[in-house]
């Protein structure tokens, strides 16, 4: 799997790490399991909840460190 990035779409995301939704709820952003999918990049859908580029950068990197796995 390529690293993950705020340009990784959430289609993609969803499709590579299923955990990710999960993560993302409980970041307060809902995705595919609420019953109305978003799409675009995961930048566009924090942004969409007020997230700044700390803390999306912050997600990127939590994100990559789930898909890669136990450490």
């Amino acid at each position: 799997m390529n690293k993950l990035s705020a340009d990784t779409t959430i289609e993609e995301l969803v499709s590579v790490l299923p955990a990710s939704v999960t993560y993302l709820m409980e970041k307060g952003i809902k995705c595919i399991a609420c019953g109305e999918p978003i799409w675009g990049t995961l930048e566009e859908a924090a942004r969409e909840k007020g997230f700044g580029d700390d803390q999306v950068a912050e997600f990127v990197d939590e994100l990559n460190r789930l898909a890669s796995g136990p450490q």
